[in-house]
């Protein structure tokens, strides 16, 4: 049996370029999953296996095994160590004389072969190839798809040619001769499971009349002009004949239509051509404007009628990157550019919504990404040792506004690119990625790979060998030919004499983290951009711990070896990420780790919580000042791959943790901040992102003993749109106070410093002096002589917190507090807080909404903690009573923008 051959220029598998009248039929159900050993049987009929688990397609062999209860995160399974063999039935009727039927797999991991009715139809080497197959002729009334996905582990232990010409501890170093992912193979921080299976999904398209074999979408922006350029090939299906085809553009219930240009080409049909709109509506990442998109379709024009063919959305932007060019290699950095308008690009690193079974729902998609939208994230990075996302991931960055560095799929290790089989597959999964994303509005950076360059120069090796032909040539020369606008970047890091200097182009910037530098270090390092920063071992919420080691309630968690799993590490070293955190606490909060886990493991979780956040904060604060030479950073990462304290900002179950709401206040577009200037005394900062004039009251407080006043000043404020401003805060009182208490004449005056800035962020209702119609815009604190950690009774710290319903659809919860309250916690079981974890100054009061975890969940109880409360204090409910909003003075939410229900 030989592979059936792939239709040539099959088009997309996913909407972009369907024909309307296109039958899909879903391959979803019905599969079965079975272990083999590697080689144990090569054709379906040979198959003898006792056990088969229900499988998810799309899924993998160990989001099965997870669903069947035979394995759960944190057991030790070599996934790659077994064949695996997915099975299911349809049916499906033969095609008619104008149809074609196709056979669309849009991933299988790795090595595999796919058979229908016993025949083999495909043979895969690619976790990342996608394949078209026209099967009409092999089906019957019921039909059997059946995949073998090979063992790896034997694949990888064989010697093959080229040798490298450098070794990685990272990963297995067999690894480079496949196409695969990184994440699940990679001791340290990703130890598995490795994704094995049909990982994306299996559908069959019943073409009709028209096939879509090419169709490239790009927008352009000249003066106000929006222009679409349109490039595409058709080829007619049977006896159906294409007389013409038109672009159409519709926004707003306004449409516009041009005719293309039609030619002919081995066969096919090229349509060419493209239109105008004047005044167009521009595309802004959601920081800086309204993420405008224009719906595209293409009409064609048969004997038989009008088909429509799905064209996507597009958005209309211009894209510079400082003074380069939009493919200038060598930039200094990424000084990002849309439509004219510096933006300092600030966000994570994205990983899987579902890094074991990858079975993500496109509702679960979304709510993954606006919750990294929500925390004023406008830039992702997909990086290069993870996955291609799918187009719901993409059009859903075009619909939110969220920018993508896209990294092309390479890691560290030195790839054979001199092996012909192993160029032809890279070229062809570059193009196939670039054809997806390279019209795209949200597409910002093209990435060669991640850490290659600085994998080759920390062994001392010329870094020049980590560019070569394939970061150096292939994928530069692909990205031209692509005519995207998007910046390319050879490897991050990159730039410099040598790649990891931070100070030069695109830097991975872990000295305050992982070197464990002091928190000065972010401003003296002169980072230019941070591809990747700030990693710390996040501590997960109470919840997360209890459903992780659900039978150890009494134990202290951080030494059990489930959580221990949970904590990333590099590997061959003998420390991990808590050890850095434990570092940072000891340092900024003047406590002893080890002693604090001994005597009271609780505090020392909930310090650690707030930790990491307060860091990150402070760290952003120094890069968005408008004298900092850092135009954006992008915390490694966003997702924990599994339960515990990993990288990411949300846990592995979508829950934020307290660095997500640290991090949410501190890159929110309009925010308020402090710097510590040392003998230049404290500086406040206020950014202004939005594309309207800001015009608010900035109010800066001074307490002694975190309740009494000292001295305070407000001022009307005006920011243009797009723009940053600041103050020192003894130049706003008129006096000196040492306000970041660096003279050291006697005690300090004072040690709370609170920075708000209050308004109406709508442009129409802002009042000027009018004080009741203040809203608390975004606040910041800062402790010129340490945090105030000692706990205080709920009686001395007065503090206080009720909720009430809002017409149904949400509860809010007001907090106040008579003195200072330092890092509130909310705790209502059913919901989660909009905000949290954060403080109150004295007499001051915030509040927050409450949203449903699930549906239908109800109120019944809650509690606050704080890090300088002594125990809880209870939240009291009064149902239906919406005064309860209106007593706490400045309110509603630090940053109120974002604070609706959903």
């Amino acid at each position: 049996m030989t592979p059936l051959t792939e239709l040539t220029g099959a088009g997309p598998t996913q909407a972009r370029g369907r024909v309307q009248e296109d039958e899909v039929q879903l391959l979803c159900h019905g599969w079965q999953v079975a272990a083999t050993p590697p080689d144990g049987c090569s054709h379906p009929r040979e198959l003898n296996v006792a056990t088969w688990w229900p499988a998810r397609v799309p899924g993998t062999a160990a989001g099965a095994l997870r669903e069947a209860g035979a394995w759960q995160s944190g057991d030790d399974y070599d996934f790659d160590a077994e064949d695996w063999w997915f099975r299911t039935s349809f049916d499906a009727a033969p095609p008619d004389a104008d149809e074609q039927v196709v056979l669309c797999l849009e991933g299988i991991a790795t090595v595999a072969e796919v058979f229908v009715n016993g025949e083999r139809v495909l043979d895969s080497e690619s976790m990342f190839a996608t394949h078209a197959l026209d099967i009409g002729g092999l089906l019957s009334a019921t039909n059997e798809l059946a995949i073998r996905c090979r063992a790896l582990a034997p694949m990888l232990a064989a010697r093959r040619q080229p040798r490298a010409r450098w070794r990685t501890r990272l990963v297995a170093n067999g690894l480079r001769f496949f196409r695969t992912m990184l994440l699940g193979r990679a001791p340290g921080f990703a130890p598995g499971p490795a994704a094995v299976g049909p990982w994306r999904g299996i559908h069959l398209e019943r073409r009709r009349h028209v096939a879509v074999e090419d169709l490239r979408l790009r927008a352009s922006v000249t003066d106000a002009e929006g222009q679409l350029a349109v490039r595409g090939r058709l080829r007619a299906l049977g006896d159906s004949e294409v007389f013409s085809v038109e672009v159409e553009l519709s926004r707003d219930g306004e449409s516009s239509r041009a005719a293309l240009a039609l030619g002919s080409i081995d066969g096919a049909i090229e349509v060419q051509g493209g239109l105008s709109l004047p005044e167009v509506t521009l595309w802004w990442p959601h920081t800086h404007g309204e993420p405008a998109l224009y719906d595209a379709r293409l009409i064609v024009s048969l004997a038989t009628g009008s088909v429509a063919v799905n064209a996507g959305r597009v958005g209309f932007r211009s894209l510079q990157f400082g003074d380069g060019g939009e493919h200038d290699v060598e930039l200094d950095g990424v000084d990002l550019r849309v439509n004219g308008v510096p933006v300092f690009a600030r966000g994570c690193v994205w990983t899987p919504v579902d890094p074991v079974g990858f079975a993500t729902s496109e509702a679960s998609m979304r709510i993954a990404l606006e919750q990294a939208r929500d925390a004023g994230m406008n830039l992702l990075r997909v990086p290069g040792t993870s996955a291609y996302e799918d187009d719901a991931f993409h059009d859903l960055c075009d619909e939110l506004g969220v920018l993508v560095w896209q990294d092309f799929m390479f890691a560290n290790l030195d790839y054979p690119i001199s092996d012909p089989a192993f160029h032809a597959a890279v070229t062809s999964e570059a193009r196939a990625v670039l054809g997806r994303l390279a019209g795209r509005p949200s597409l910002a950076v093209l990435c060669g790979n991640s850490e290659v360059e600085q994998q080759v120069a920390m062994l001392g090796l010329d870094p020049s060998l980590g560019r070569g032909e394939l970061f150096g040539e292939l994928l530069p020369s692909l990205v031209r030919e692509s005519a995207t606008d998007a910046l390319y970047v050879p490897s991050a890091p990159c730039g410099g004499d040598l790649p990891f200097r931070t100070d030069r182009g695109v830097s991975s910037y872990y000295g305050v983290g992982g070197y464990r530098r002091p928190l000065e270090d972010a401003r003296r390092s002169e980072v230019r951009f941070a591809a990747e920063c700030l990693a710390f071992s996040n501590v997960p919420d109470e919840t997360a711990i209890e459903r992780m080691l659900p039978n150890a309630p009494n134990e202290i968690v951080v030494h059990h070896p489930r959580w221990k799993a949970g904590v990333p590490r590099d590997a061959g070293t003998g420390w991990d990420f808590e050890d850095v955190r434990d570092h940072y606490l000891q340092r900024l909060f003047e406590i002893e780790p080890a002693e604090l886990r001994r005597v009271d493991h609780e505090r020392y979780l909930e310090l650690s919580r707030a930790l990491t956040g307060e860091v990150m904060a402070e760290t952003f604060g120094e890069w968005r000042r408008a004298a900092s030479p850092c135009t954006g950073a992008l915390v490694l990462w966003l997702r924990d791959l599994a339960p515990g304290a990993g990288w990411g900002v949300v846990d592995d179950r979508g829950e934020p943790k307290v660095a997500y709401h640290h991090l949410r206040r501190a890159l929110a577009p309009v925010a308020v901040w402090t710097t510590d200037e040392g003998l230049g005394g404290v500086v406040v900062h206020v950014a202004n992102d939005r594309p309207t004039p800001l015009k608010a009251w900035l109010r800066v407080a001074l307490y002694r003993d975190f309740e009494q006043p000292v001295d305070d000043v407000e001022e009307l404020i005006e920011l243009a749109p797009h723009s940053t401003r600041q103050w020192n805060l003894e130049t706003l009182l008129g006096r000196f106070v040492d306000a970041a208490w660096a003279y050291r004449f006697g005690p300090s005056p004072h040690d709370l410093i609170v920075a708000s800035l209050e308004g109406d962020l709508d442009a129409d209702r802002q009042q000027g002096e009018d004080r009741p119609d203040r809203q608390l815009l975004s606040q910041s604190m800062r402790f010129p002589a340490g945090r105030p950690l000692t706990t205080e009774s709920p009686a001395g710290l007065g503090l206080a917190a009720c909720v009430c319903e809002l017409d149904g659809e949400a509860t809010r919860l007001t907090v106040r507090s008579d003195r200072f309250a330092y890092g509130v916690r909310v705790h209502v079981p059913g919901f989660r807080a909009v905000d949290d974890a954060f403080s109150i100054e004295p007499g001051g009061g915030i509040s927050t909404l409450l949203l449903r975890r699930e549906d239908g969940a109800v109120y019944a109880g809650g509690w606050l903690t704080a890090l300088n409360l002594a125990g809880r204090v209870k939240v009291s409910a009064q149902p239906g009573d919406r005064s309860t909003t209106a007593e706490a003075g400045r309110l509603p939410l630090n940053t109120s923008s974002e604070d609706r229900p959903p």
